[in-house]
């Protein structure tokens, strides 16, 4: 089967020319299922059923048709409390990793052009940015990928549903869509894997105004026009990454945190990540709880917040609120309990073990809902292939979830792999780990004249023979393409020994991890000077 017409490797970008093409090419609605349109007549019987139409459920299904397996996948996204709804793909396509990552990218660009003058270039005239026109190609490329999923899956010969699926019992997935329509199909071989979306968590009903006035990120993605003046509630990486990019946007932005800053990644690394944020512009309300939020006459919204150590109350205005307080796993509607699919209570995620298992045999559960499990798309697309592997190719490969590398995309962007210092010492025990580390002015930052007080390394080791290497920290520019490079070496079990002896490209940032030479044991200066 052919696909639309690609240009230079790529969808096609014009959304409406993609759509006319893929219309001509797949002629009749029997090429892509609609709401409510059966499985087929009375082909209802599938190897393999996918609900939730994530990265990890997209990559076992197609995994799962490469073995000639007939595989289902449903999916369907209700829309958010404020409205925005969008296509296949789950979070890290439609509200997450892409659309993230590009307004990150158009805030550095307005960190560049300042710096751009320092360099010779004349930039005299005023910069400004366009929100709507940062919004548009985002969310149009968003959209092309969304697009493209639906290819990818007709491609495969995987039947692709736009509805939302539950449990009629162990063996039986209904779906339901627009109009009260439902089909119901039966899995033949017994397996039916879950992949299930995560829901903002806005949990805040206590709080007055706060689901009536507020957005979650979800939107802030899918705003046609600019957030103006806003007020970020939480301390997760998805507050500090948004409230980063909208002050690089030079909007006025604000982060209100109840407790520390990015909770599970190490603190030393978090402080440094918020110091740098705070000293380029963004504001941050620190041990506050906001109490109410109210619209004024003038349609701006009223935020009223209390100081936890103090117990004193403060208001201020805004023109958006943004509540980035974490994301809860959508079981509910599953009807896990029909099937006999156990949950942990507290968080509402799905009990796996080591083979992705629920506590039902031929059910099984990968991605974000799962629990215990890393929330990042890298991770949840090898859970799904491994999967797909071991049901149907005769593998006995497990997922890996240990050294996971990740980084946050904070102006000042901290990528890390492995343990934090707070967890090697709990795990080893303080004598028996040694922390190399350095501060470090990169090359780019000298001509342009910027601060690079936060540029940090750390890496955490073992205190025995060569010194296993634990965990590396790293916060600067490129984060996230620096730390990957050296996850494959952290992951084949490097030592501080072989990284000294490793070579590093000169002058780059990534080469001064093969530099660190001063502990903090030591109490050294860890600054690094000279080349």
């Amino acid at each position: 089967m052919r696909t639309p017409p690609r240009t230079k490797g790529r969808l096609p970008y014009n959304m409406a020319a993609l759509w006319r093409t893929c219309r001509r090419r797949f002629p009749g609605p029997s090429r892509l299922c609609r709401t409510g349109r059966a499985f087929g007549s009375g082909e209802n019987e599938y190897d393999l059923v996918v609900v939730g139409g994530g990265s990890g459920g997209l990559a076992c299904a197609k995994e799962a048709s490469q073995f000639g397996k007939k595989v289902a996948v449903l999916d369907y996204v209700d829309p958010s409390p404020k409205g925005t709804k969008w296509g296949l793909g789950g979070t890290c396509v439609n509200v997450g990793c892409i659309p993230k990552k590009l307004m990150h990218q158009a805030a550095l660009l307005g960190g560049l052009l300042k710096d751009a003058q320092r360099y010779g270039w004349n930039t005299s005239h005023p910069i400004s940015h366009d929100w709507s026109t940062l919004a548009k190609a985002v969310q149009n490329y968003v959209k092309s990928l969304n697009w493209g999923h639906r290819v990818q899956l007709q491609d495969k010969r995987v039947k692709y549903f736009n509805l939302k699926g539950c449990f009629l019992d162990a063996h039986t997935i209904r779906a339901v869509g627009k109009g009260s329509k439902e089909v119901s199909c039966l899995v033949s071989h017994q397996v039916i894997c879950l992949s299930a979306s995560v829901g903002s968590n806005l949990g805040l009903r206590i709080i007055s105004g706060a689901r009536e006035y507020g957005i979650t990120s979800d939107d802030l993605f899918w705003l046609k026009k600019s957030p103006g003046k806003t007020l970020v509630v939480g301390a997760s990486y998805v507050s500090l990454e948004c409230a980063g990019f909208l002050t690089g946007l030079g909007l006025d932005a604000t982060v209100m945190m109840r407790s520390i800053p990015l909770r599970g990644f190490d603190q030393q690394m978090a402080s440094l990540v918020t110091d740098y944020m705070e000293a380029h512009g963004t504001r941050f309300l620190k041990k506050c709880s906001p109490t109410k939020v109210k619209k004024t006459d003038h349609g701006r919204l009223r935020v009223t917040w209390k100081f936890a150590e103090s117990g004193k109350e403060k208001s201020d205005e805004f023109d958006t609120v943004m509540w980035a307080v974490g994301r809860a796993p959508d079981t509910k509607t599953l009807n896990l309990e029909v099937a006999g699919v156990k949950t942990n209570a507290e968080t509402g995620k799905i009990l796996v073990d080591a083979r992705e298992t629920t506590s039902v045999p031929h059910i099984y559960a990968i991605g974000d809902i799962t629990e215990g499990r890393p929330e990042l798309t890298p991770t949840a697309i090898a859970a799904g292939k491994c999967l797909a592997r071991r049901l149907f190719g005769q593998s006995a490969e497990l997922m890996d979830y240990d050294n996971v590398p990740t980084t946050v995309f904070t102006p000042l962007e901290y990528g890390c792999v492995g343990l934090s210092e707070e967890t090697a010492t709990d795990r080893f025990g303080s004598e028996n780990i040694e922390v190399y580390h350095a501060f470090y002015k990169p090359l780019e930052f000298t001509v342009a004249e910027r601060e690079a007080a936060q540029c940090y390394i750390k890496m955490v080791c073992l205190r025995q023979e060569e010194q296993r290497i634990l965990g590396l920290h790293f916060i600067g520019p490129n984060a996230g393409e620096v730390i990957q490079g050296f996850a494959l070496g952290i992951k084949c079990g490097a030592t501080y020994s072989q990284m000294m002896k490793t070579v590093g490209i000169h002058p780059t940032c990534a080469e001064e991890v093969t530099k660190l030479h001063i502990t903090k044991r030591s109490g050294a200066d860890p600054t690094v000077t000279g080349c």
